[in-house]
């Protein structure tokens, strides 16, 4: 659609002043009007017969709220030139600025919520070379973008962690125990624990014969996700669910690095995605489980914990919320699946506000009640964490910046004491 410029406007303008100033008639007037219509019919021409095309540069995957940065060039064919351009996107992706003066466009885009999201084509708004008319243009730089958990960081934390000889590289040094994998019958020695005593192949032979184990160092590590209403819950800018996949990614790159073999499963009131346990599994966990989304629905511990229950012994991180007390009950009637045969790990992400609750001193009678609801909370949350210790979990709570750190350490700490 053509349009008449502030250009146009302001010659009509100056024509009617001409026009009262020098007293002239109105055949005077409407000479001066035809004119302007002609140019400005002549200019809508030159710019119908114009045409623009461009190219933009933009990463197709970025991390969560890490801004990268994107650019827009466009160039007109004809007499044509391009007074603003502007680059329109979905709300879920944030590019700043979002329109300039000009030829080009740059600046930095981030992803505020993960998925995968088409940036539509770029609109320039060109005007003819007389500067009378306009009109929108639309650039087809159609393409698409993913934005993924932190990735990248996970794997800048791991080496920076290895150069700098934090807390040790993964591998589980002078162990203790005998071993879990089976490696060969040999003869009885008086140093062997008596539980590698094949009493079996004693009698076939007739002499003390004891089983060889080695110790496996590449272990299985299973993360859970839980989709449920609880991981909809707001953490500054993005949600639980957020928070508990960078924590999941920093975990099992760092599993990666110590060459355990590291699994996910996803689920809420059924299994949603599930990925056995494999070697050098993180990118394909991430690219499986970059775009979940939460559902109000109450999840199914029972039956994620089946799911895992038929896997050999594995460490199994749940990464969920301890806050509500119905949904903690579930978790602790369904921890029993998998405790008899796994190491299990829950982790959790602080509630900020419920802690900024408490620190501040009430000063009405809705700050009094607010704070009683936080201290209640709290309490809950604190029985569920010593049930579930003393059903031999290891319970991980943290702030958001630091869950991932918080879940690297508890990992070595375990590997440590020969529970995976």
């Amino acid at each position: 659609m053509i349009r008449p410029t502030r250009r146009c406007a302001g010659l009509v303008f100056v024509c009617g002043v001409a026009t009262i100033v020098t007293g002239a008639g109105a055949a005077f007037t409407a000479s001066l009007l035809l004119v302007l219509i002609g140019a400005c019919g002549v200019d809508a021409m030159l710019l119908r017969r114009s045409r623009a095309s461009g190219e933009r540069t933009l990463s197709p995957t970025v991390p969560l709220m890490v801004a990268s940065p994107y650019s827009v060039d466009v160039s007109t064919e004809g007499p044509a030139e391009v007074r603003r351009l502007r680059q329109p996107a979905p709300s879920e992706v944030r590019l700043v600025p979002d329109e300039s003066d000009g030829l080009a466009l740059s600046g930095e885009m981030s992803g505020r919520h993960r998925g995968s999201y088409s940036v539509g084509a770029a609109v320039a708004r060109v005007s003819g070379p007389l500067g009378l008319t306009s009109r929108d243009v639309t650039v087809d730089l159609s393409g698409s973008v993913r934005v993924i958990p932190d990735l990248p960081r996970a794997r800048r934390l791991a080496a920076a962690r290895r150069r700098g000889g934090g807390l040790n590289d993964g591998r589980v040094r002078n162990r203790l125990g005998v071993g879990t994998d089976f490696e060969a019958i040999r003869d009885y020695s008086p140093d062997d624990d008596i539980r590698q005593v094949n009493w079996v192949a004693s009698a076939r032979t007739g002499r003390p014969m004891s089983n060889q184990y080695r110790i496996d160092e590449n272990r299985d590590v299973v993360c859970l996700i839980d989709t449920g209403r609880l991981m909809a819950s707001p953490v500054g800018e993005v949600d639980r669910l957020d928070v508990a996949l960078d924590a999941m990614t920093i975990l099992c790159v760092e599993a990666e690095e110590s060459q355990d073999r590291v699994g996910a499963i996803a689920f809420s009131f059924e299994v949603h995605r599930q990925l056995s346990p494999r070697r050098y599994g993180t990118a394909a966990i991430v690219d499986a489980l970059y775009d979940l989304e939460t559902s109000e629905v109450e999840s199914d511990y029972e039956r994620a914990f089946i799911a895992v229950g038929r896997h050999k012994r594995a460490l199994v991180v749940l990464f969920s919320d301890l806050v509500d007390e119905s949904a903690s009950r579930a978790l602790l009637a369904a921890c029993p699946i998998l405790t008899r045969r796994h190491a299990l790990m829950v982790v959790s992400c602080r509630d900020p506000d419920l802690e900024r609750a408490i620190g501040t001193a009430p000063s009405d009678t809705y700050g009094v009640l607010r704070t009683s609801i936080a201290i209640d909370l709290l309490r809950t949350k604190d029985r569920v964490r010593f049930q579930l210790e003393s059903m031999g979990v290891v319970v991980v709570e943290a702030d958001a910046e630091r869950l991932g750190s918080a879940c690297v350490r508890a990992y070595f700490a375990l590997k440590a004491r020969a529970r995976l």
